[in-house]
């Protein structure tokens, strides 16, 4: 008995065996990653590979993205051919890394070519992600001779189902490009609801994460897009790009040619008509930015030294004042084109993240200073017969460079409708970029030609007298304070050391060449009004600090800004706000002294259901580049509060005001769960 049983036993497990082990390898794990399993099952011409991921792991796409390595089969027999189809991935992102795969379980179906009919084997590289990143081989051996069992077909076939179709989810679909951005434009008669975008990079090239936009039946998407070592991507028009678009469970794959800009470029519906009113009134606004009161200040200098007052002199002064700064708007155009054709990152202000430039400012508005406290005046070669000081000269040559200096000491302010301006220009045709440009000049310039027009505002000054050598000592003070503001810019470049060397060395100078050139009593006399301007500066400091009730400090845990940041307290349902600022922004310093600093302010950014993200511009920084450039802005301060009420985030006044930041917070909160 016993032995009839071992014999039917053992002829069970003989016809058992093969069908249970044909072209299935069963669950593979590796001692080395504990966190996936994997399987493969098919025929001599499929496969379906499975893969089981632990909470919190993630494999990857074809194109992982920023990020990742996609698997891979290496197979032992070098003649079979095998065709990977890839199931719609999701998009994950970790420490500002933007990624595209899987995550949970996921089946790969392939198709294999040239297999031989026998048993086969390889090896299959998987990539899986948590906090660490762990690449593991799992060798396998499929007999494929054996018969499969009628569940593979089904279950092959659900996993073509979760691969992308050729069609039928776009009614109209092209790519566009202009330097440093993919554009994609796709149309739906249906309408999108919840649609994602999957790129697959071009070659050469590396794309970030696409930024998304509807307007009705079309989904609009702009993609940063970089060479493979982080830097300005060649020029991609006429190059193959494939994708794909997914919504609500469908999704489609496509492979498109790219063309010249859309136009969804402009990054704005707005008419140009109406583009252009925003950026006189932009133009218009920064005559009251504190940058650009040196150089209005300077500009009252040279029309008290006027000695004979005339309607005709006062009216070319002006005039070149004003051609010197639409002059500085065209050469700023200029600039941003070259850097648009270069593949550099755009911004208004962006001048001030480069040492050479600021030590350039310093210099001159220290020679401004040293002019304005007597103790020098320069002039061009004599064949010019011009002045370049503000100093008894007929010719307007200083006029028109007091306009260039005017508008390059105003682009550190961000005034009202300057940034939606900018950022129209810079992401639009160079003939419009041109255009906006030169607008902002005109309205910059208008308090100009408005004296220029009407001289007898001007003529209405006191005449010359002794009383304006105590003038020009606060108007060459006020140019110092300027030279000195700059200067300390430079401490994120050369170090703080440093920098108060250099400052140390420039107050000793101008005051050893005071004392020589003018005596003991100018060098005191400057001294003296230097000391008391500085203690009124700090007593109207303390007087509107005790009223405003502002801490002597900023207590905000301030946290590294990033779209991760923003997404991870979004899902918590918190509120986000968000701080983009730098040293040399004289607006987001008055942001920071008017409203942050306030103590309300302060109480309800340090709400435990509020986390506060700041990114610093002041250097060079891609993320923070590719942040404002995902907000269509090229301006800064930028601030933007999300939360349960504002998924979207809503983007606030470039002149904070604290009534307009505690409303938004409080908007933000919503109603959650």
């Amino acid at each position: 008995m016993l032995t009839r049983f071992c014999s039917g036993l053992c002829a069970l497990l003989i016809f058992w065996l093969p069908t249970a082990l044909a072209a299935d390898s069963g669950w593979l794990q590796s001692p080395q990653n504990d966190h996936a399993s994997i399987r493969l099952r098919g025929d001599s011409q499929r496969l379906l590979l499975e893969v089981k991921l632990q909470p919190g792991w993630k494999t990857y796409w074809r194109t992982p993205g920023e990020g990742g390595i996609p698997p891979s089969l290496r197979w032992d027999t070098p003649e079979i051919k095998t065709r990977w189809y890839w199931p719609t991935p999701q998009r994950f992102d970790v420490a500002g890394i933007s990624t595209q795969g899987y995550h949970n379980q996921v089946n790969f179906p392939l198709v294999m070519k040239d297999a031989p009919a026998g048993k086969i084997s390889g090896t299959l590289t998987l990539s899986t992600c948590s906090n660490v990143c762990i690449l593991t081989d799992y060798p396998f051996t499929l007999n494929l001779a054996q018969p499969v069992d009628g569940q593979f077909s089904y279950d092959f076939a659900q996993a073509m189902g979760h691969v992308p179709a050729a069609s039928g989810l776009t009614d109209r679909l092209q790519a566009g490009y202009r330097p440093g951005e993919i554009q994609i434009e796709a149309r739906r008669t249906a309408g999108w609801q919840h649609p994602a975008l999957f790129l697959d990079n071009p070659p050469d090239t590396s794309v970030g994460e696409p930024v998304l936009q509807i307007d009705g039946d079309t989904l609009s998407a702009r993609i940063p897009v970089s060479d493979e070592w982080g830097d300005p991507a060649g020029n991609l028009r006429g190059k193959p790009l494939s994708l794909v678009v997914a919504d609500s469970g469908m999704a489609q794959q496509s492979t498109l040619t790219i063309g010249a800009p859309l136009a969804i470029a402009s990054g704005s519906a707005v008419p140009l008509w109406q583009m252009l009113l925003l950026a006189l009134a932009g133009g218009l606004i920064l005559n009251l930015m504190p940058c650009v009161l040196p150089v209005l200040a300077m500009k009252l200098g040279s029309i008290l030294q006027i000695q004979q007052r005339e309607r005709r002199a006062v009216r070319g002064q002006f005039l070149a004042s004003s051609a010197g700064i639409i002059a500085a708007f065209i050469g700023l155009a200029l600039l941003m084109t070259l850097l648009r054709l270069s593949n550099q990152a755009l911004g208004w202000g962006i001048q001030f993240q480069n040492p050479w430039f600021i030590a350039l400012m310093v210099a001159v508005t220290a020679l401004f200073s040293a002019n304005l406290f007597g103790l020098f005046h320069i002039r061009l070669p004599s064949g010019f017969n011009t002045r370049l000081a503000t100093h008894q000269g007929s010719g307007h040559g200083a006029h028109f460079l007091q306009g260039v200096f005017a508008t390059l000491l105003a682009t550190p302010c961000s005034a009202p409708f300057l940034g939606t301006a900018v950022a129209f220009a810079l992401a639009a045709s160079l003939p419009q970029l041109w255009v906006v440009f030169i607008a902002l000049g005109a309205g910059m310039s208008l308090p100009w030609l408005l004296i220029a027009a009407w001289p007898t505002l001007a003529l209405r000054l006191p005449r010359p007298g002794r009383w304006m050598n105590a003038l020009r000592i606060v108007l060459g003070l006020m140019m110092l304070a300027s030279c000195l503001w700059l200067l300390s810019l430079m401490a994120a470049h050369i170090g703080l050391r440093a920098t108060l060397i250099s400052g140390g060395v420039l107050l000793l100078f101008l005051l050893a060449a005071l004392w020589r050139q003018q005596g003991a009593r100018q060098a005191l006399a400057v001294s003296a009004v230097a000391l008391c301007f500085t203690g009124l500066l700090l007593l109207i400091g303390s007087l509107a600090a005790s009223r405003g009730h502002k801490p002597l400090q900023d207590n905000i845990h301030w946290q590294p800004l990033s779209e991760q940041a923003i997404s991870q307290a979004l899902a918590q349902h918190k509120r986000v706000f968000v701080d983009v600022t730098a040293d040399w922004c004289v607006t987001c310093k008055a942001n920071k002294f008017n409203v942050i600093l306030n103590s309300k302010v302060q109480k309800a950014l340090q709400a435990p259901d509020v986390v506060a993200l700041r990114g610093d511009w002041t250097r060079p920084s891609k993320t923070i580049q590719h942040f404002l450039q995902a907000r269509h802005s090229v301006a800064i301060p930028f601030n933007q509060i999300y939360g349960p009420g504002l998924p979207q985030g809503k983007v606030l006044s470039p002149l904070l005001t604290t009534e307009s930041v505690l409303t938004t917070l409080e908007q933000a909160k919503g109603v959650h769960p």
